[in-house]
């Protein structure tokens, strides 16, 4: 359907209701006057149907509006802001598919309340404007939400990881080695493969990979470990396997152009980790974890290890498995960066399975909490290896307790740069009855707070900033009590 005709029959659909409504005549009303069955004048305002050029003249004629006005695409300033939606295409960006909904749902929900929806846009498009939201960060925001409802759990696509092993005889029992990757990317599928092809581009320093499609060459980045090239070739390996034509060529990403590429950048990225991670070896893993009387740190990174040296492709296929196989279904992860020497942290990624866990992003630049294990841990990161610790962190806010796991190491792409991985699992009589070692009693239980700015923890000794939120609330609390006071002395 050409997009242009469907945005003319949504316009032409909303003007003749709004000045349908304005004449305080009904669809029935307008029916009688103009001899146009009410079901197609329902179609009509519902952008299903254009009318011909006669029926205009009698409903420009019966409404008394100029018939040039009744076909300009022009909309009044209470219904602009719908108009400037409907021209971006965002309903075709929106991935509405992906959570069980109809763009036609959508019409009829804007057709039969143009004002109240309008104003509901306005709003949103108000506070894209003031946190800065992209494009991209609009795409990432609808993958979180699809990633979250299936609890980040695709089976279809852990069954084609197993098919691909059985049909190209990978032994998925042992570690996944890079060379084999390499060379069905170039026997099958007609690679050539640059290992220092990006060397002399000195302003591509943080790009690991670039794919041409045109003659199939993938240029490499020379400062990638093994651990990330093999991540890389999973990827382009799940492109072509898993036939994802509408895909990014630059890893990490620069720009998303549409949404079809930010879904398959993830069924890609998913598609390499199961395959570096299988989901039998590594539910076999945890089962014998999960069994150990007490926390081991060592242990951990040991899991980690026999995979793959980056914790957050380990971190990420625990969020795909504990939910799945071990029913943890409340859980967050996050992925935390900053500079050395630097009292600074930026949240750079994070997921919330089944409800939206404390700690969440904040876009008004507080500060988050320094109790945090995830944020402590990056001031004693050592060079080639991996710190892990755990903490039971309480919210004393929402009585929500947590056992947090956080795995950090220097950045391997940036220098004098450090990030960790968390993941965060609510304390629960199932998850007390699956992990033994929550009952060490070596592992330190702390209160935490989300910001420094909303904390209501007295004397903290890592306070970055005092609680001028909680203040202010405080303070309004104070004003509104006196004047109830003044409200009940004068009654």
């Amino acid at each position: 359907m050409n997009i242009e005709e469907e945005y003319i029959r949504l316009i032409f659909g909303l003007k003749l209701r709004q000045i349908r409504m304005e004449k305080n005549l009904s669809l029935f009303g307008l029916s009688k006057l103009s001899n146009i069955s009410k079901s197609y004048l329902n179609e009509i305002e519902k952008g299903k149907k254009y009318p011909k050029t006669d029926k205009i003249a009698i409903l420009a004629n019966v409404l008394e509006v100029p018939y040039d006005n009744l076909v300009s695409l022009k909309l009044d300033k209470n219904l602009a802001p719908l108009g400037e939606i409907l021209q971006s295409k965002i309903l075709k960006e929106v991935p509405l598919e992906l959570f069980g909904i109809q763009e036609s749902d959508l019409i009829d929900i804007i057709s039969n309340a143009p004002a109240k929806v309008n104003a509901f846009i306005s709003t949103l498009i108000e506070i894209a404007q003031n946190y800065n939201l992209s494009r991209e960060s609009f795409f990432l925001a609808a993958l979180r939400s699809y990633q979250e409802a299936h609890n980040n759990y695709f089976e279809d696509i852990e069954d084609s990881v197993e098919k691909f092993a059985k049909a190209y005889q990978i032994n998925l029992q042992e570690k996944i080695k890079c060379d084999d990757l390499e060379e069905i990317l170039i026997e099958e599928f007609g690679y050539t493969i640059l290992k220092k092809g990006l060397n002399k581009y000195s302003n591509l320093s943080d790009i690991r990979s670039v794919f041409i499609p045109k003659s199939k060459t993938l240029l490499l980045s020379k400062t990638i470990g093994e651990s990330q090239k093999t991540f890389i070739y999973g990827k382009e390996i799940a492109y072509n396997y898993l036939n994802l034509t509408d895909r990014l060529y630059t890893f990490p990403w620069i720009k998303f152009q549409r949404f079809d590429q930010v879904l398959n950048n993830f069924m890609a990225s998913y598609f390499a980790g199961a395959l570096i991670i299988p989901r039998k070896n590594i539910v076999e893993d945890l089962k014998l974890f999960f069994d150990e009387p007490k926390w081991s740190s060592s242990k951990f990174n040991d899991m980690i290890l026999k995979y793959t040296d980056s914790p957050e492709t380990f971190y990420t296929r625990l969020t795909n498995i504990l939910p799945k196989v071990f029913h943890f279904k409340n859980l967050f992860f996050l992925r935390f960066t900053n500079k050395d020497q630097e009292n600074r942290y930026k949240l750079s990624k994070e997921l919330h399975i089944t409800q939206q866990q404390p700690p969440t992003a904040n876009e008004i630049h507080e500060h988050y909490c320094r109790r945090w294990v995830s944020v402590a841990l990056l001031n004693f990161l050592e060079k080639s290896k991996i710190t892990t610790d755990i903490q039971i962190s309480n919210y004393p806010d929402n009585h929500l307790k947590y056992i947090v796991i956080s795995s950090g190491t220097k950045d391997p792409f940036k220098e004098g740069y450090n990030r960790s991985i968390s993941i965060g699992l609510l304390l629960s009589p199932l998850l007390n009855s699956k992990i033994n070692f929550l009952t060490d009693n070596s592992i330190i239980s702390k209160e935490v707070g989300v910001t420094c700015e909303r904390c209501p923890i007295k004397d903290c000794e890592v306070r970055f900033c005092e609680a001028t939120e909680l203040e202010k609330q405080a303070e309004n609390k104070a004003i509104e009590n006196m004047v109830k006071q003044i409200q009940n002395d004068y009654s």
